[in-house]
């Protein structure tokens, strides 16, 4: 088998195509609970309800971070050596943090509640407090199992708790609980993930000895990751609240369920593949070439795939808005298209994130984190009076301003070039625009799927991708005749098996 550029793919090829195969598997089944669950709360629960669950877990979301600490991170790097004391270094660690961030969140909860205006904001955060202890229990089992490429976590964990949370807050909202119908169904999806994640992976502590001597030298390399996180959960909380101060917690509800379908395309991408880089750069990070191989690879082929799944957004993301949740949220729809932007960034940061982190370059990743928190919060602020469609072009922008900032960042690391870059990302992304161009307009002046019933709604938008698609792979053919080539072959493949 070959990658677009014609290079053959190896031992790592054979591992990621596995790994993707069966994260994809997984991934479908996820969306498909996600969406559906969307989809009736959306019709259970009010758009202010909505907002008021994202204000008052925003803190909990943020804190988590640090009680994380990115030193699972560390723990999929490091070596086999002393891997028992590691792995006991990281567990008392993280659950010690989980524990004082939840009391953090507990003592923090009125603040909340006056910084969007909303007291039940302000009880929600004291009572979702706790799901940050569990959270932790959850680190080292979930960073073991991904070390060893263990994709139980993937196919069983995930499932199981995108299920529970959906059966468990539906159930809920149906019995007129509410906001607290999300809360109910949060603390149900974290019991489930630790029961499942303790069962799969075989861990127990006790097995090594703490040393805060591997804390230190863990700390070391999860720092930056830390930072970074840190500095996108803040930049998150500004995002809900400005949303939430400058528009109104309608809004909020608004840009929750936007955002939640703008993540897909990405996800639907990055989840199927990404599982396996950290871990699989990590091992190769002493070979030069083949590191380069795989790194361009992996870039070539999740931008591949995320080009059409984002474009599908620009075409039809309103009406597609509009016919899932229906006409009460059809703002989300406009935040919706301009979102599109976010899935592209995410591809390209999944990829130069990971090598960065396996070849133990993360305090590189520090330059990505600069990059995301100024264009985030600038962008948001200069173009938040244009409504939720200037939030989405907000959250678009700094998104890739942060993939690009990761590809000048990883360039030296991999011995690649921006002529060599652009080879790869340029033909796709003219091929992707003369589809969705032609596909928007035929939405926008003869289809309109919006105006018509659901079922007949949907399926044209159903018909819309797939035109899309088949749009995007004639244009490569043209564009790039060799990428055009491996994209038909790889689903030619697809479709044999």
């Amino acid at each position: 088998m070959t990658d677009p550029s014609g290079a053959p793919v190896g031992a790592l090829g054979a591992i990621l195509r596995r790994g993707a195969a069966m994260s994809a598997v997984a991934l479908v089944l996820v969306q498909v609970i996600s969406l559906a669950q969307t989809l009736v709360l959306a019709r259970l629960l009010s758009p202010t309800e909505v907002g008021l669950f994202a204000a008052g877990t925003v803190l909990a979301t943020f804190l988590a971070t640090f009680a994380e600490g990115a030193l699972t991170q560390a723990l999929i790097q490091r070596g086999d050596a002393d891997l028992d004391d590691a792995a006991d270094t990281v567990f008392w660690v993280t659950l010690g943090t989980g524990l004082l961030m939840s009391l953090v969140t507990l003592a923090a909860a009125p603040l909340v509640g006056m910084a969007f205006g909303a007291s039940v904001a302000g009880t929600i955060a004291a009572v979702t407090s706790g799901t940050m202890v569990l959270h932790a229990v959850t680190n080292v089992p979930d960073a073991l199992m991904q070390r060893r490429f263990d994709f139980r976590r993937r196919l069983i964990i995930d499932p199981a708790t995108v299920l529970t949370f959906a059966v468990v807050a539906v159930v809920f909202a149906a019995l007129g609980f509410g906001v607290w119908s999300l809360v109910a169904g949060s603390y149900a999806q974290m019991t489930v993930w630790v029961v499942a994640s303790w069962g799969l992976a075989g861990w127990r502590p006790g097995r090594g000895r703490p040393s805060v001597r591997l804390w230190r030298e863990m700390a070391g390399f999860a720092f930056p990751l830390l930072l970074g996180s840190a500095v996108e959960r803040i930049r998150d909380a500004v995002e809900l609240v400005v949303v939430g101060r400058v528009l109104n917690t309608a809004s909020l509800g608004f840009y929750r369920y936007a955002r939640r379908i703008a993540l897909l395309p990405g996800t639907a991408v990055i989840q199927a593949g990404a599982f396996v880089l950290f871990p699989a750069f990590s091992r190769i990070a002493d070979d030069p070439e083949r590191l380069r191989q795989a790194f361009l690879r992996a870039l070539t082929w999740i931008w591949l795939a995320a080009l059409p799944l984002a474009g599908l957004l620009v075409a039809s993301g309103e009406s597609l808005a509009v016919l899932l949740l229906g006409e009460p949220w059809r703002p989300a729809g406009v935040g919706l298209t301009a979102m599109a932007g976010f899935g592209l960034g995410q591809a390209m940061n999944a990829v130069t994130a990971e090598v960065l982190k396996g070849t133990g370059m993360s305090r590189r990743l520090n330059r990505l984190t600069g990059v995301g928190v100024f264009s985030g919060i600038g962008l948001l602020l200069v173009l938040v009076p244009f409504g939720l469609f200037g939030v989405g072009l907000a959250m678009s922008g700094a998104s890739l301003a942060v993939g690009l900032t990761g590809l000048w960042s990883v360039r030296d690391v991999v011995g690649v070039s921006f002529p060599e870059l652009s080879g790869r990302l340029l033909p796709p992304l003219v091929a992707a625009a003369v589809a969705v161009a032609t596909v928007a307009v035929l939405e926008r002046t003869v289809i309109r799927a919006v105006t018509w019933p659901l079922p007949i709604g949907l399926g044209l938008v159903l018909a819309e991708a797939l035109l899309l698609g088949l749009l995007y792979v004639g244009a490569l053919r043209v564009i790039a005749p060799a990428v055009g080539s491996a994209v038909i072959g790889a689903i030619a493949g697809v479709v044999r098996r």
